[in-house]
């Protein structure tokens, strides 16, 4: 995609841990458009994480609700908004069964709002794109081989991934129903600087820190697929640049963990790191009772993106989790920060893997 000079690209979620490196990249690699970054500041949402680009003069904050329509329409009109990279959502799936409703609300209608922004606002022939980010979890659970392809049938298990598979299929049927130009990648788990400790490798780190329990949801054996965050940031730029309206994109890091063995690693490489003796960590590990409708496996193939656009993962999974580690041991004030209220506590058991 050749963007035009008057490009005004709208980032929703945009305070949030993948959202705000999608932010800085968008702000650095695009100096001459505007970027504008819509975030509701929930507990997952933090300023901080974006100090460093804060006073950039393609760069705007606006705090908001994408369930709030006359803001959505304020937004596009005054903005003039060209161009929706859209990651606001609710996304902890454990809180999903606790609260399903919440996220009916946010990554269904929330999305639906922000479709009907762009369909009301946006002419046919015009350079426009909404891209919609969302989860390999829309895919369901798989066995002990095979992967989840653009093809693969939706089977979602939780609210949470029911939530993000209507929000995907609301997109196509936006395109197909109105011609709305969208496209839509599919991510792994991600993992990296600021993310917020209510997910397994930062709360682990933050635990190992302070030596508490390390919680391991049943037996350890789920696997997941695990890739950088900065490297899933400049997957999305390539795809908003270079993908073919209409299309998914499946985003993985050919990198598969199971959980029990990602913790043991990461106790190495912090007792390691701080200087303990090896092997204490992992003294700190409990099993606990399995979360309700925990899927055992997911792993991606992104053999499409490779061949039709050229991205592949730039880390190993040991070198991006010491980076990772690292990062968190520098900025123990933004951990203390973030871990400082009741969220925290009431979740001190859970993680979403």
């Amino acid at each position: 995609m050749s963007l035009k000079k008057e490009t005004n690209i709208l980032i929703t979620g945009g305070a949030g841990f993948i959202g705000s490196h999608v932010v800085r990249l968008f702000v650095e690699s695009f100096p001459e458009y505007k970027i504008i970054n819509l975030d509701a500041l929930t507990y997952a949402g933090n300023l901080e994480n974006l100090k460093d680009i804060e006073n950039r003069v393609n760069y705007e904050f606006i705090h908001g609700d994408i369930c709030d329509t006359e803001l959505l329409d304020s937004i596009f009109t005054e903005k003039k908004i060209t161009h929706v990279v859209h990651l606001a959502a609710e996304s902890h799936v454990d809180r999903s069964i606790t609260d399903p409703l919440a996220f009916v609300k946010t990554n269904v209608i929330g999305t639906v709002n922000l479709l009907q922004a762009a369909r009301k606002h946006w002419k046919e022939g015009e350079e426009h794109l909404f891209y919609h980010v969302s989860t390999d979890e829309v895919y369901g659970s798989l066995g002990d081989e095979g992967f989840f392809y653009e093809t693969t049938a939706y089977d979602p298990r939780s609210p949470y991934s029911a939530s993000k598979a209507s929000s995907d299929h609301f997109v196509r049927a936006y395109h197909h129903t109105y011609g709305l130009p969208i496209v839509i990648s599919n991510c792994s788990n991600n993992y990296g600087p600021n993310h917020f400790p209510e997910k397994l490798i930062p709360l682990m780190i933050n635990n190992i820190i302070h030596k508490k329990s390390l919680p391991v949801y049943g037996e350890g054996k789920n696997v997941r697929d695990w890739l950088y965050v900065k490297d899933h940031a400049e997957a999305i730029k390539q795809i908003f640049l270079k993908g073919k309206v209409g299309e998914t994109y499946n985003v993985g890091g050919h990198n598969e963990w199971t959980n029990i063995d990602l913790v043991h690693l990461l106790c190495e490489i912090m007792d390691e790191k701080l200087g303990r003796e090896q092997g204490s960590s992992k003294e700190l590990i409990t099993f606990v009772k399995d979360r309700a409708g925990h899927d055992l496996r997911y792993a991606i193939d992104a053999t499409k993106l490779k061949e039709e656009i050229g991205w592949e993962p730039s880390l190993q999974f040991e070198e991006g989790l010491s980076l990772t580690v690292d990062w968190f041991l520098e900025n123990k004030g933004w951990l203390e920060n973030v871990t400082s209220g009741a969220y925290l506590d009431y979740y001190k058991d859970t993680y979403e893997s």
